[in-house]
């Protein structure tokens, strides 16, 4: 009997975070990539995996707060995994949950998950009182584009071609709020008051 695949998935925040590094040397069959704010719930990637693998494959992530966003997340999707017969894979907490799990490696999940949220969110924090230091120091600049100028320019173009707009943003790896606000908004004519019919070039004197 073949053995399923080795199937990766990697989320980053950013374009600049190093996407190899997460599973490097993991050995995998296919890898879905995300490159999506955290506080975005559109994850295509994602999405795709969870089509894609098949009972006897086995999904590879880098660590729990690299495949949900918060605890419920994390629970929901190794259970909709392990229960098509997926096995899920972490590597950082060296842990792999079928099927076959019992009610302590349940358990462990929770905790395990809960102890990432709680990583995640003091992260945070800490970014938070940096950048407020930063702020009254005088010396944050806000956050890098993330696009370059030249590729802000392609995507207006592309975008005024008329490309469809999700698929620009999964192009370049940004939302599409971010995408929106590269683009140009447009011109909203003046209303005309109640009543009054078309006079030339501007609404008429009363």
């Amino acid at each position: 009997m073949a053995s399923g695949q080795r199937v990766g998935y990697i989320w980053v925040s950013s374009v600049g975070q190093n996407l190899a590094r997460q599973l490097d040397g993991a050995g995998l069959d296919r890898v879905f990539t995300d490159t999506v704010s955290g506080k975005s719930a559109e994850r295509p990637q994602l999405a795709a995996m969870l089509a894609f693998v098949r009972d006897g494959d086995t999904v590879i992530v880098h660590s729990m707060g690299r495949l949900a966003r918060n605890l419920d997340d994390l629970r929901r999707l190794v259970r909709e995994l392990t229960g098509r017969g997926v096995a899920v894979q972490f590597v950082k907490e060296q842990l792999t949950f079928t099927a076959e799990d019992s009610p302590m490696a349940t358990l462990l999940l929770s905790v395990l998950g809960a102890f990432a949220e709680f990583e995640r969110a003091l992260i945070r924090e800490r970014q938070l009182e940096g950048i407020a230091l930063a702020k009254a120091r005088g010396a944050y600049k806000g956050r890098k584009p993330s696009l370059t100028a030249g590729q802000a320019e392609v995507l207006r173009a592309r975008a005024s071609a008329g490309e469809p707009k999700a698929g620009l943003a999964r192009e370049f790896g940004i939302s599409r709020q971010t995408l929106y606000s590269y683009l140009p908004r447009p011109c909203r004519r003046p209303r005309r008051p109640p009543g009054q019919g078309i006079a030339g070039p501007g609404w008429p004197d009363g």
